[in-house]
């Protein structure tokens, strides 16, 4: 496959290497590969979540909405930490906002976010769908639909769609290539299926793959990965 714009989704967990807060090596390594593909020419937009802070879920005696808030908030702090690792690397980037936070970045706007793209930035999308009881993988599926972007590049924990959980069966197979139909019928949690109904939707092809594998990103683009392709 060719790209000319994709939208990255990267865990907040995978920036902290699995734990709270921010591994600054694993950012390193991220952004990066981030610099080197915005290089190539090609427009890249990233939906960060912010799991390495908080989850909704974390929020047990919480109102729901009240604890989707402050993962929205969650996701901010990460895309601002992305967006300096990268103006450290000189690559120009913008974090724009489902929600106002006009102090510390832009509110998003579709044209605005296209200017962005034409005048080479990267883009870094904060907060979510802004709205609560929506993921982040939603709120990537989205801008990926908005933005019509290539495809969507899932990075996660690990290295593709499985039948079953490798961490607990040994014996999982790992799909090559899989029907988004199949992935929904199978009940696989690549990715919740509101995020993974609009990427069928509108033929948005998903590439899943290990994050902390080198150069996954770069490779992905390439072709030259292990991951799997959903389409």
């Amino acid at each position: 496959m060719k790209f000319k714009r994709i939208i990255l989704k990267i865990s907040g967990e995978a920036l902290s290497g699995g734990g709270f807060g921010l591994n600054e090596e694993i950012v390193g390594r991220v952004v990066s590969q981030i610099a080197e593909v915005n290089g190539m020419g090609i427009d890249i937009g990233v939906v960060v979540g912010g799991g390495n802070f908080w989850r909704g879920r974390q929020g047990r005696d919480m109102d729901r909405t009240v604890a989707d808030h402050m993962g929205m908030l969650a996701t901010v702090m990460n895309a601002i930490a992305l967006r300096d690792a990268l103006e450290r690397r000189n690559v120009y980037a913008r974090v724009m906002t489902a929600i106002d936070i006009t102090k510390i970045a832009e509110p998003y706007i579709y044209k605005k976010a296209e200017r962005h793209f034409e005048k080479g930035r990267v883009i870094i999308f904060g907060a979510g769908t802004g709205n609560p009881y929506f993921t982040t993988d939603t709120a990537a599926a989205l801008k990926a639909c908005e933005m019509h972007a290539d495809a969507l590049f899932l990075a996660k924990n690990i290295d593709g769609v499985y039948d079953s959980d490798p961490k607990i069966d040994k014996n999982a197979k790992k799909f090559d290539k899989i029907s988004y139909l199949e992935v929904l019928n199978r009940g696989l949690t690549v990715m919740d299926k509101t995020a993974l109904t609009m990427c069928m939707d509108n033929k948005i092809p998903i590439i899943a793959f290990a994050l902390n594998e080198e150069n996954s990103i770069v490779n992905a683009l390439k072709n030259k990965f292990n991951g799997t392709v959903i389409s």
